[in-house]
C-alpha cells in the first residue's frame, strides 16, 4: 500500500516537470504518515466529544450500552493505529531491510482504520436517536 502511494506519488511528482530522482520517498512518506495521524487525533477528539454526551444523557438512553462500547471500541483501535503510526513514521522506507516490515504494518493500519470507520458508522447510527437536530424535531 505504502509502496503503491509511493509510486503514485513518483508519477504527479513527474507529470508536475521533476524528475524521480530528486523526490525524497521517505519524507514523501513520513508526511503521508502524519497527515493520517492529525486525521486520527481529530476522529479521537470527535469520539471523546460524544461520549460525553452520551454519559451526560444517562442510562435511560436506548442504546447507552451499545454506543458506549462501541465508543469505547474505536477508541482502543484509534490508540493502536496511533502507535502504527508512530513506528511507522520511525522506519526509513529507503532502507531494504524496511520495506517488508514496513508494508506489513502499513495493512496492519488499513486493516485497523477501516475498523474504526465501519465502528463510527454504527455510533452514528445507534447515536443519532437523542442528539443534534432528531432532538429537537420531536418525531
Amino acid at each position: 500500500m505504502q509502496r503503491r502511494a509511493a509510486d503514485m506519488a513518483v508519477q504527479v511528482h513527474q507529470l508536475l516537470g521533476g524528475s524521480a530522482s530528486n523526490l525524497n520517498m521517505n519524507l514523501y512518506a513520513t508526511k503521508k504518515t502524519a497527515a493520517e495521524g492529525m486525521l486520527d487525533i481529530a476522529l479521537f477528539l470527535a469520539n471523546i466529544t460524544h461520549m460525553k454526551t452520551v454519559i451526560e444523557q444517562g442510562a435511560g438512553y436506548r442504546y447507552y450500552a451499545a454506543v458506549l462500547t462501541l465508543i469505547s471500541f474505536s477508541l482502543a483501535l484509534q490508540i493502536v493505529a496511533g502507535i502504527l503510526i508512530i513506528i511507522i513514521a520511525r522506519r526509513d522506507l529507503n532502507e531494504e531491510a524496511n520495506q517488508k516490515r514496513l508494508d506489513s504494518l502499513n495493512n496492519t493500519l488499513t486493516i485497523t482504520i477501516f475498523l474504526v470507520f465501519v465502528t463510527n458508522i454504527f455510533i452514528t447510527v445507534f447515536g443519532m436517536e437523542r442528539t443534534g437536530l432528531f432532538a429537537r424535531m420531536h418525531f
